[in-house]
């Protein structure tokens, strides 16, 4: 089965910077789309950025234009890259993928999550 383990977080200042990465292990055929989402302290999770299998990405009005999202296929790892971050932006942020094993269909799965907390 499919592991997502996220890794970058931690606490910053508000207008710092963070690169968040999600790399994807197991018997992985293909990895279609690749999303990450956040969930604040008491409310509901939230898509942040997708990106398919080519170049086309997707932001949450929220976080256009100060944050970027990107992949490396040879190492089949999804990167948020988070710039001139807000108090706002602190939460938990998830990984999320689209993923074909080895002998098994396309199904989608999260990871763990990374903790990301940004100071006033």
């Amino acid at each position: 089965q499919v592991q997502l383990v996220e890794s970058g977080g931690g606490l910053v200042e508000a207008g710092g910077s963070l690169r968040l990465s999600c790399a994807a292990s197991g018997s992985i055929f293909s990895i279609d789309a690749m999303d990450w989402y956040r969930q604040a302290p008491g409310k509901q999770r939230e898509l942040v950025a997708t990106i398919n299998s080519g170049v086309s990405t997707n932001y949450a009005d929220s976080v256009k234009g100060r944050f970027t999202i990107s992949r490396d296929n040879a190492k089949n790892t999804v990167i948020l890259q988070m710039n001139r971050l807000r108090s706002e932006d602190t939460g938990v942020y998830y990984c999320y993928a689209y993923v074909k094993l080895i002998g098994a269909p396309l199904s989608w799965y999260w990871g763990q999550g990374t903790q990301v907390t940004v100071s006033s």
